[in-house]
């Protein structure tokens, strides 16, 4: 179930140094290592407890792991020694090779890593056996603090480990970064990108290698010297073929990172080279310009000494560019800003981000192939004012991020297919509705819809005013997304989740007549039928009645009307305060009701006698209420059942305490002397509580 964002607009970047202490106990590191210091005791983190559930979630470990500090595995133990280098990640016994990419790109760029790995840790003078890192998660950064007990197995770390013994960084960094994701379980399979968009806070972006621009030497050049990480790898065909080793020496379906790139004289002319490195460690390319291949024999020992040029299996290797792009399938690159890589000059590009969930029933729609329910997404608009200087166009990246499934997949959640549409927009603003988007194309759109935790592409539009859509491939399927949008001119962004409003009509006042109609007489025959001596309706008499006319109405289906319904109903209803209803208070709830009835049947697109949660919105704004996508998904959650279909009854009840809420609100505003322009969580509380 995903959580329900109460604020949907626009958001800020965060600060370059801010980062939100995460420990249960509400305290910072500081507070928790003086804390340890003052008691004398090693830090033991209650949050991440060294037992099997931080470990795995769906197996039980195969071998007796032991929790060790790393003062009981080696006798002088350092967090880094001679600084951090790609060879201090090897990786164990986890399938997270994808994480150890991206670390392994992490130490080419001292400021970001830095960031992540805060240098001012050792086990020297006032350890207390607690350690902390940073990481981006959803435009903000986490201070996540662990303490220094790691699986071990025959007094060898069984994960990641440094190539020197007594080094510890690279395996406290995994072990926060499994706590931040729920588990060491949890960090099995994935893509470099997505550990290195949490090293960064950039933002992604993916190449085809065999599709890849003329010019994609040169962007990856420029990639690697702005500090972009940047990680390749080779596909497979079948899961058979994970990890199957090629007769050139690489390994299919693994995650390499690509630490440089550069060119050498050799007989004569100028090759262009890369180089890559394999985080196990060791299996290397074993082709031309690999480590101990012949061409290496005509350079010149300066020259193998500026690109570091070693015969050591130490996984990491050169190769000639163009058997790079032969060999290799797939590069990511995370810009550390989103600065254009195809452009000669550093671009600064504002940034807005937009934080949503998708909920079934409500705002879960689906791609456009489900006309129905795709205009129920989440809406985005986007106004390009300016053009790029020099251009026609507005050029502007979109990235849609799928948030904690990764950290969800101990309870079945898996990585969403998810994709975006985007519409030149209507003059008019609010939520645009089915027909349109039954008659209009989309001007762009993302490449593919696809199971990755974030989708990015690039686009140029003309100036004016567009609409995003970011949404799952199918309907129905729940998830909470971080939506940011990278423009190189300012641009204005707007969630089109409508406002909060009311628009009911002013009770009528009873007309005084000399003479009643025939349909009036046999109205109030009816009244003084139910009611009986008194000529007033309890709770009671409302409920015998209301239960059985509406189960005789043929073309809605319905349940019962309970007792507390029809108090709620006398409530809305009751002008004299006794609780009861009289001859005319009744004639106007009946109106009411007719045309509730009137508007759900013309909701009732199939006829089944139930009306799809997905048409609540436009359902509840004939009734007079304009409701943003937070209150729907809550009305949603509590009246519709698991077909996303409303009975008649739960859609009355939601009417009603509704039009009390309305009520009750507009009395205080009126004596606030206040327009009523209604706050979410004013109206949340008066529409759900009362």
């Amino acid at each position: 179930m995903p959580y329900i964002y109460q604020d949907s607009r626009p958001q800020a970047p965060p600060l370059p140094q801010t980062a939100r202490a995460t420990h249960s106990s509400g305290k910072t590191y500081e507070e928790l290592k003086r804390k340890c210091q003052q008691e004398g005791i090693l830090f033991e983190d209650c949050d991440f407890p060294a037992t099997d559930s931080s470990l795995f979630f769906s197996e039980r470990p195969s071998i007796p792991f032991v929790w060790k500090r790393p003062g009981d595995i080696v006798n002088d133990p350092q967090f880094i020694t001679g600084g951090a280098t790609r060879t201090d990640i090897c990786q164990g016994d986890l399938g997270d090779c994808w994480l150890l990419a991206a670390i392994a790109s992490l130490t080419l760029n001292d400021k970001t890593l830095a960031r992540v790995v805060p240098q001012d840790q050792n086990f020297g003078p006032g350890y207390a056996g607690i350690f902390h890192f940073q990481f981006w998660q959803h435009n903000e950064w986490l201070d996540v603090i662990i303490d220094d007990r790691l699986p071990t197995f025959k007094g060898r770390l069984v994960f990641l480990h440094s190539a020197e013994h007594n080094e510890f960084w690279s395996a406290l960094l995994e072990k926060a970064y499994a706590k931040l994701n729920g588990s060491y379980e949890a960090l099995k399979g994935g893509s470099a990108i997505e550990a290195m968009e949490d090293f960064t806070g950039g933002v992604g972006e993916m190449y085809e290698v065999r599709k890849a621009p003329d010019n994609f030497h040169d962007i990856l050049e420029k990639a690697l010297k702005k500090g972009s990480m940047v990680g390749c790898s080779i596909d497979t065909s079948s899961t058979a073929e994970s990890e199957a080793r090629t007769p050139f020496g690489l390994i299919k379906g693994h995650a390499y990172s690509v630490t440089g790139i550069d060119e050498v004289s050799y007989r004569g002319r100028k090759v262009d080279l890369i180089r890559i490195r394999n985080p196990w460690g060791q299996v290397e390319w074993n082709g031309p310009w690999s480590d101990n291949s012949s061409e290496w024999r005509l350079v010149s020992p300066s020259e193998r000494e500026r690109l570091c040029q070693t015969s050591l299996d130490d996984g990491e290797f050169w190769m000639k560019f163009e058997d790079f792009k032969r060999h290799f399938d797939k590069v990511e690159i995370c810009n550390l800003t989103p600065d254009a890589l195809e452009g000669n000059a550093a671009q600064k590009w504002e940034v807005t981000v937009h934080q949503g969930s998708w909920v079934r029933g409500s705002t879960a729609g689906g791609c456009r192939n489900f006309l129905e329910t795709f205009w129920t997404n989440p809406q985005i608009k986007l106004c390009l004012t300016e053009k790029d200087d020099g251009q026609d166009e507005c050029t502007f990246l979109v990235a849609l991020m799928q948030k904690d499934r990764r950290k969800l997949k101990k309870i079945g959640a898996e990585m969403l297919t998810i994709g975006y549409s985007i519409y030149e927009s209507p003059s008019k603003d609010g939520h645009l509705p089915k027909d349109f988007f039954r008659y209009h194309a989309s001007k762009a759109r993302s490449k593919t819809y696809i199971n990755l935790r974030e989708i990015s592409d690039r686009f140029q539009l003309p100036p004016g005013d567009y609409v995003l859509i970011p949404s799952t491939f199918e309907p129905h399927r729940e998830a909470d997304f971080c939506l940011r949008i990278f423009s190189e001119k300012k641009a204005i962004t707007q969630d089109l989740d409508e406002n909060v409003a009311i628009d009911l009509p002013e009770p009528p006042n009873p007309a005084i007549t000399q003479q009643e109609t025939d349909e009036e007489k046999q109205f109030r025959a009816l009244f003084e039928q139910i009611s009986g001596e008194d000529l007033e309706i309890s709770a009671e008499e409302l409920e015998n009645v209301l239960n059985a006319v509406l189960k005789k109405t043929k073309s809605i289906k319905f349940k019962k009307l309970s007792l507390i319904s029809c108090r709620n109903i006398i409530s809305l209803m009751d002008s004299s305060g006794n609780g009861k209803l009289g001859f005319n208070e009744f004639k106007i709830f009946w109106d009411k009701l007719k045309k509730w009835i009137s508007i759900f049947l013309l909701f009732d697109l199939d006829k089944s006698g139930t009306m799809s949660s997905y048409e609540l919105r436009n359902a509840l704004k004939a009734s007079g209420f304009q409701l943003n996508n937070y209150l729907l998904q809550l009305i949603v959650l509590r009246y519709s059942d698991e077909q996303f279909q409303i009975d008649f009854d739960d859609f009355l009840n939601c009417l009603i305490r509704l039009e009390n809420a309305s009520r009750v609100f507009q009395e205080l505003s009126m004596k606030n002397k206040e327009v009523v322009n209604l706050n979410i969580s004013e109206f949340i509380s008066l529409a759900m509580n009362i």
